[in-house]
């Protein structure tokens, strides 16, 4: 009994890291380019504001749908470190995920200077390969 459940579980753990490595490094649209509409490079904004987000070479769908070229948004805010392709991208408040398929959001950011950056996620919130990122920008909130 007890070596059918080690077989048994050791068939879960392979199957898992299987399914854990075909959710990492799907590849990108060729092309492909991930920009902000709104707001541009250094603009000055009072109050909160409408992010919109552009994308080209690829589609958007939800989070969860796996079609080819396709993906969804993740919006870094105040993010350093690099990307890990590796790991889905984290879910907080820097790191704000529209597995809705939005293309737009509301956001509202204290007073001061800001970065923002466009990542595309695939079904599973894993970066694409080659990642598919915006340039940084900065916004100063007033």
């Amino acid at each position: 009994m007890k070596m059918i459940r080690l077989v048994m579980l050791s068939a879960v753990l392979t199957l898992m890291s299987f399914a854990a490595a075909q959710a990492q490094g799907k590849p990108a649209g060729k092309d492909t380019v991930l920009y902000f509409v709104w707001p541009q490079n250094g603009a000055v904004i009072k109050g909160g504001f409408w992010c919109r987000f552009g994308l080209r070479g690829m589609g958007v769908t939800h989070a969860g749908d796996d079609f080819k070229n396709s993906g969804h948004h993740h919006l870094l805010i105040d993010v350093t470190e690099p990307l890990n392709p590796n790991e889905p991208i984290a879910s907080d408040k820097s790191h704000l995920h529209f597995g809705a398929g939005q293309t737009e959001a509301r956001i509202e950011l204290q007073p001061g200077k800001h970065t923002l950056q466009l990542v595309l996620g695939d079904a599973n919130h894993f970066p694409f390969d080659p990642p598919v990122v915006s340039e940084k920008i900065t916004v100063t909130i007033k």
